[in-house]
C-alpha cells in the first residue's frame, strides 16, 4: 500500500511539472503577449522595454526555469487589471467554485444512485426506460444551454429563483443543477451496470431462498456490495465538475475561479489565467491521486501493474 501511495505521489509530481508547462504556453499559444497586453498605438521603444520588463526578451527555457521557480513559491506574478497577486485573487475565489461543485456532486449523486437502483431491478420496465433516457438527456445536453434555459423558466418566467450571483441556497439551485446534471446521468448508468452485475450473485440468490425481503436483498446485500466502483466514480468525477464549473460559473455569473479566468481571458491578463489554470488542473490531479490510493485501500488486492 505504501509503495502505491509513493509511486502515485510520483506519477503526480510528475504531471504537476506537465500542468505547469502546458500552463507556461498557454502565454504563447495566442501570440505575442507584448501585442496582446500594449495598445496598438505603442510605440516600439515602449514594446521593447515592456518585453523587458515581463523578461520575454529571455529564451524560452529561461523564462519556463522562472515561472517553475515562481510556480513552487506560489508566485505567478501581479495581475494586470486587479494589480495585486495573482495566486491569492485565483484562492480568494476557490471556496465559491469549490461550494458548486460539492453541491453538485451531492446532488448529482442523491440523484443518480435511486435511477440506477431502480433501473437494475425493474430491468425491462418503464421505470428503467425512464431512468435510461434521462441519464441519455443528461449526458448529451450542454451545460451552457441547460443553464439559459433554466435561467429561462425559472428566474425570467416563474420568477421563482434568482438567475445570477452568490448568495443563499436560491442562488445556489439553478447552477448546481446545470452542473449536477451529467454527473447524475453518468452515476445512473454506472450504478444500473453495477447492480445487475451484483444481483446476479450466488450470495443474492441465497438471500433470496432464505427469505429476506427484497429491500434487505437490495440494499444489504447487493447496493453494499457495489458501491466500491460507485464511491470511485464518484470521487474522481469531483474533478470533473470543477473543470465544468467554468462554463457554469459564467453562464450564472457565480463568482469562482471560472468566472475569473474567464474574465482574465478577455482581458489578456494572463497572471490571473496561468494562476487559474493551474490551481484547476492541479486540483484535478491531486483529486484523483487521493482516489486512486483510497480504492487502493478499500481493495487490498490493487498492486502496482496489476499484480498481487
Amino acid at each position: 500500500m505504501s509503495r502505491y501511495a509513493l509511486t502515485q505521489s510520483a506519477l503526480v509530481i510528475l504531471m504537476l511539472v506537465g500542468i505547469s508547462l502546458v500552463t507556461f504556453l498557454l502565454t504563447f499559444l495566442s501570440g505575442d503577449p507584448v501585442a496582446l497586453m500594449l495598445p496598438a498605438e505603442a510605440t516600439v521603444e515602449e514594446r521593447a522595454a515592456f518585453r523587458q520588463q515581463l523578461g520575454l526578451d529571455q529564451p524560452l527555457h529561461v523564462q519556463y526555469a522562472r515561472f517553475l521557480r515562481g510556480a513552487l513559491r506560489g508566485d505567478f506574478g501581479q495581475s494586470l487589471r486587479h494589480n495585486e497577486p495573482a495566486l491569492p485573487l485565483v484562492l480568494s475565489k476557490l471556496p465559491a467554485t469549490l461550494e458548486l461543485a460539492t453541491a453538485a456532486l451531492i446532488l448529482g449523486t442523491l440523484g443518480g444512485i435511486p435511477l440506477g437502483v431502480a433501473a437494475a431491478i425493474w430491468r425491462g420496465s418503464a421505470s428503467e426506460r425512464f431512468a435510461m433516457g434521462a441519464a441519455l438527456a443528461g449526458q448529451s445536453i450542454p451545460n451552457f444551454w441547460l443553464g439559459i434555459m433554466l435561467i429561462y423558466l425559472f428566474a425570467a418566467t416563474l420568477m421563482w429563483l434568482p438567475s445570477v450571483g452568490r448568495g443563499g441556497i436560491q442562488n445556489l439551485i439553478l447552477p448546481s443543477f446545470t452542473l449536477a446534471v451529467n454527473h447524475m446521468a453518468v452515476v445512473c448508468r454506472l450504478t444500473r451496470s453495477t447492480m445487475l452485475d451484483v444481483l446476479a450473485e450466488d450470495y443474492v440468490r441465497t438471500a433470496r431462498a432464505k427469505g429476506a425481503s427484497e429491500m434487505a436483498v437490495v440494499m444489504r446485500h447487493a447496493l453494499s456490495n457495489g458501491l466500491i466502483p460507485i464511491v470511485t466514480v464518484v470521487g474522481l468525477r469531483m474533478g470533473f465538475l470543477i473543470g465544468g464549473a467554468v462554463v457554469v460559473e459564467t453562464v450564472f455569473v457565480w463568482p469562482g475561479v471560472g468566472l475569473l479566468a474567464v474574465q482574465a481571458i478577455y482581458n489578456r491578463d494572463f497572471p490571473v489565467v496561468q494562476a487559474a489554470v493551474f490551481i484547476m488542473a492541479s486540483a484535478f490531479v491531486l483529486i484523483n491521486m487521493l482516489m486512486d490510493i483510497l480504492y487502493a485501500w478499500l481493495d487490498p488486492r490493487i498492486r502496482i501493474g496489476g499484480g498481487r
